[in-house]
């Protein structure tokens, strides 16, 4: 029979499978650090810097006021520093050494045109001249950009507009012919994986197609805590029928066992026997890319949150907001939050809280207080703005004032 699961025991679960607990009172440590992206195993990486790219906000939420150029590192160091690797994991992300020889199968049907963009997927059929050229500059010269290998004479367009050289950088790229050797701005430089990544992750044995498969639906397993099969195939982006050989033979081991969460209409799963923590108290704001909320199905099923990202709906259609955070309280998503970091002006702007609707109250806003403080301070801003008309501004006001005074 399997587990039976109240649903506040399943968000317990899956927020200590994510890492919320009580934050360090230290700034964190390296290890820390590291053993965090372990635990996650995806960072996703968006353009968008309306407060801080995203790939950031994770560790802050969890970790609290952490050094990001201590990610950098991790992520774009040189040598031994470097312990992350960027690739198609959950959309763009930044991944764990550890997990490279899991996704090296999805470098191969890159390679012969499955599992990519099908625009490139075409370019690589039609082009290998191009390809073939761009290869042999980024081994001559190393860590270029895009645009230093373009040999286009009109400007270039809107962003999907690329190059010739930028097309044969991204489907080398998704084959693993190359890597991202660091950034200059947000712009990625390639370099070919000798170069940049350890010998000895590129040495290792490469498993099968099904083994990988099995390995990220584990890993997916122990970062969530508790999932339906849809749930953990999201994780690292796995086709259906992926998804569901793995979890067959996980399941059958015992590695995963099956478990029936309250309300839930699909099954679940979890890694081993789970320790469920008697109570979550971690305050956090999440980013819209955060691996606890990205799959938004499983966010309404665990938390009763519905939560879409309104960047791209027009201002006058949007319901929350341009760039909204799901505000985390008391083991529940309690409010959301339209923010943006407005350097010039060294202030974080509150634009609107929207409280859910079993509410904040007096502590879930000092709380939120509180949360906003330190993320402006983490962002180097001088002070926050609040800049709500709704009632909750009025609240959270008087929560910001009393936590500045204390």
């Amino acid at each position: 029979m399997p587990l039976n699961l109240s649903i506040n025991q399943a968000r317990r679960l899956a927020l200590s499978a994510q890492g919320f607990g009580k934050q360090p009172r230290l700034p964190p440590t390296l290890p820390v650090i590291k053993r965090m992206l372990q635990r996650l195993g995806v960072l996703q990486i968006d353009s968008v810097n309306a407060l801080v790219r995203s790939h950031y906000l994770p560790l802050f939420s969890r970790l609290g006021g952490y050094s990001p150029d201590m990610l950098d590192q991790l992520a774009w160091g040189r040598g031994r520093q470097r312990q992350l690797f960027e690739y198609w994991g959950h959309e763009a992300s930044l991944l764990p050494l550890s997990l490279y020889p899991l996704l090296r199968w999805r470098m191969a049907h890159a390679a012969d045109g499955r599992g990519i963009y099908r625009q490139l997927a075409q370019f690589g059929r039609e082009r290998q001249d191009v390809i073939a050229r761009v290869l042999s500059a980024v081994r001559e010269q190393g860590a270029v950009g895009a645009g230093s290998l373009s040999t286009r004479q009109e400007r270039a367009g809107p962003w999907w507009d690329w190059s010739e050289e930028k097309h044969a950088l991204e489907w080398l790229f998704a084959a693993g012919e190359v890597t991202v050797a660091g950034r200059r701005g947000f712009e990625r430089l390639y370099d070919v994986p000798d170069k940049v990544l350890p010998r000895a992750v590129l040495d290792q044995p490469q498993p099968s197609e099904a083994e990988a498969h099995q390995g990220l639906m584990l890993h997916a397993a122990t970062a969530l805590g508790v999932a339906t099969e849809r749930d953990l195939r999201d994780y690292f982006r796995l086709a259906p029928e992926q998804g569901r050989a793995a979890l067959a033979e996980l399941v059958g081991d015992g590695r995963l066992q099956a478990v029936q969460v309250h309300g839930w209409k699909q099954p679940a799963y979890c890694a081993g026997t789970p320790r469920i923590p008697r109570r979550i108290d971690a305050s956090a704001l999440l980013s819209p890319f955060d691996s606890l909320v990205w799959e938004r199905s499983r966010t309404e099923r665990l938390f009763d949150f519905r939560y879409r990202l309104e960047i791209y709906t027009p201002a006058h259609k949007r319901v929350y907001g341009y760039y909204v955070l799901p505000f985390l309280f008391a083991g529940r998503i309690a409010a959301r939050v339209d923010l943006r970091a407005e350097r010039a002006l060294g202030q974080l702007a509150v634009h609107a809280v929207h409280g859910e609707a079993e509410g904040l109250g007096e502590a879930g806003y000092q709380a939120l207080a509180l949360e906003l403080l330190r993320l402006a301070q983490w962002l180097g801003l001088e002070r926050v703005q609040l800049n709500c008309p709704r009632q909750e501004g009025s609240q959270l006001r008087q929560a910001l004032l009393s936590a500045v005074l204390a």
